[in-house]
């Protein structure tokens, strides 16, 4: 009798690990298995409906589809390219808390800052005076146009480039387009030849995941591409939900998310918040056709 319910609660802890690593990958993911079976719509450059159920028109073509990994991982590790903590020869003194802008602070000393972020083009909304997530991912960008650590909080480094008025420079010297920076992690919108906007983002962590016993390998695909389709509401696919997701190539979509961190993440499309999404959507600055140059 023990030994048989030793083996039922095995297996049940079996089965919850297995549904706890399922979970764990799909919060939020698209890229070459992002895809249900089906055929692409009629008109690729249609806005396609709010989606509650797998859509069926994420299905990657073949060129854009990475080729499969002899390594297996149920979940990516930390990517390697994450931004760590210099070493300095001799230990500094840590700024006074007094000298740090975090979220959750508020007053006028925020909504300067929000007020210069918004000058160079670091979008977060409308300046409010509340240091909240938006402020925090446009300071993250920042710091990322300016080689620092990335953590969303204003120290003195930061606050020097955004007194120096860094901003991200385009590669697109004339027009408009949406240019997705691997290096920095950064999503500029450039019209004119220069940037207008400038979003934190989240692309593929490089790393090896599978998905229906398949093996694949986290990359963003760079080239140039353009605004293709589109899904004004929540996608859900195997590997997680898109919201209102802009696809620039197959299965891969600039698309809102809950989280996005200061360093490559994702199973290949680029993330940006779900502030930031709906910003693209009602500007108009992401409509069909609109080119993409990856790199």
């Amino acid at each position: 009798m023990g030994t048989h319910r030793l083996t039922r609660w095995t297996a049940r802890g079996t089965a919850l690990a297995a549904t706890l690593a399922v979970t764990a990958l799909a919060i939020t993911a698209c890229g070459p298995d992002a895809t249900t079976a089906g055929s692409d719509p009629a008109a690729a450059s249609s806005t396609a409906p709010a989606a509650t159920t797998p859509s069926s028109s994420d299905t990657p073509t073949p060129s854009t589809t990475p080729t499969p990994s002899a390594t297996a991982s149920a979940s990516p590790s930390s990517p390697t390219t994450t931004a760590s903590p210099t070493t300095e020869p001799t230990k500094k003194a840590e700024p006074s808390q007094k000298d740090l802008l975090r979220e959750g602070m508020n007053g006028d000393a925020v909504l300067a800052v929000q007020q210069r972020l918004s000058t160079l083009g670091y979008w977060l909304g409308t300046p409010d005076g509340t240091y909240g997530a938006q402020t925090a991912q446009a300071v993250m960008a920042l710091q990322k146009a300016a080689g620092l650590s990335r953590d969303g909080v204003l120290g003195p480094k930061t606050k020097q480039a955004l007194a120096d008025g860094v901003r991200p420079q385009a590669r697109t010297t004339s027009g408009s387009a949406i240019e997705i920076d691997k290096d920095r992690q950064l999503v500029l919108v450039v019209a004119g030849g220069t940037v207008k906007y400038a979003f934190n983002t989240s692309t593929g962590s490089g790393q090896p995941y599978t998905s229906d016993g398949q093996t694949y390998v986290a990359t963003t695909p760079e080239g140039h591409f353009s605004v293709q389709r589109q899904i004004d509401g929540m996608r859900v696919s195997r590997l997680g939900q898109l919201w209102r997701p802009k696809y620039f190539t197959g299965g891969y979509a600039m698309h809102g998310a809950a989280y996005i961190p200061g360093y490559p993440a994702s199973h290949g499309c680029a993330r940006l918040s779900n502030a930031a999404i709906d910003f693209l959507w009602s500007s108009g600055l992401a409509p069909i056709g609109r080119a993409v140059w990856v790199y």
